[in-house]
Order: C-alpha cells, then structure tokens, then sequence
C-alpha cells in the first residue's frame, strides 16, 4: 500500500509558479527518462503558457502531494461561430495515486473549464494503444471518433 488513504480527497486547482518543481517531477510518470527542463526554463515556459486566455495546467493534490495533472489549451477559432475548442494534454496520475477516479477528477475540471470559456468541444489524443489506457479516457467521458495525425522534428544535431 502507498500509505494514502483510498477516500482521499483531490484537491484541484490551477498550477502556479511555486508548483513547477513537483509537477516536473510528476510529468516523469508520463514519460519516464523524459529529459526535464531546468527551473529556470521551466519558469519562464510557464509565464508564456499563462497568456493563452482560459488555458491552465490543472493540478490535483492528494494529502497535500501532488496526484495528478493534466494541460488545456484554449484555441480562437474562426468556425462554429467564433467559438474556440479546447485541447488537453499532458494527462498524468502518480503510479502511486492511479485507478482511484483522481484522473477523470482532473480531466472533468479541465473540460468544466472549457465548456466556461466556451468551448464548443475539447479534445484530447493519446500516444498509448493499451486497451486500460483507451477504456480510462472512454470512461471518462471522452469518445474515440477522429484519427489523428502529428508531424515531429527531429531534435537538432551538435557538432563536437
């Protein structure tokens, strides 16, 4: 057991400047080995981040100990009369905080968020074919009805 309490309440609100520390260390149970940014850096991201309006990377705290997160992003768009669409991404529990409902708990926040700054949908994509990762965002409300599509770029080489 992981010494928390299984009634644990999840205590969600947005993220702020002070919580960039736990919450890189979290983003390392969505990508393990992910290379993390410095605090600096990280700040700085985040001071941009913050000025897409109705945006926010919302953060669920178990006990005080950061659970669970996940990132929207408010897009402008000039269909469906103007109305904008929200994006999340980001969606990560603590392994030790996992298939206890904190993460439909953050994504409906995020979506409640959405549908607040008047979205007409929110969207999320998932790199997992994992079937209990598929069925965890089917239950959570979200239904698999588009393919998606993504280009990368390849990181930069440095000559030595």
């Amino acid at each position: 057991m992981n010494g928390f309490d299984e009634q644990t309440v999840l205590d969600i609100r947005q993220a702020d400047q002070s919580d960039l520390p736990a919450l890189i260390e979290l983003y390392q149970h969505l990508a393990e080995g992910d290379e993390k940014p410095h605090l600096e850096l990280a700040h700085g991201v985040f001071e941009r981040f913050r000025a897409y309006s109705g945006s926010m990377i919302v953060i669920g705290l178990a006990d005080g100990v950061l659970a669970t997160s996940c990132t929207l992003v408010v897009i402008p768009n000039l269909t469906r009369g103007g109305r904008s669409y929200g994006l999340i991404e980001n969606v990560v529990t603590h392994r030790s905080f996992r298939n206890r409902g904190f993460g439909k708990q953050i994504l409906q926040h995020a979506a409640d968020a959405a549908w607040k700054a008047n979205c007409y949908k929110v969207m999320l994509m998932t790199g997992s074919k994992r079937r209990e990762v598929l069925d965890f965002y089917l239950a959570a409300g979200f239904e698999q009805s588009k393919t998606g599509f993504q280009m990368r770029r390849l990181a930069a080489r440095t000559e030595t």
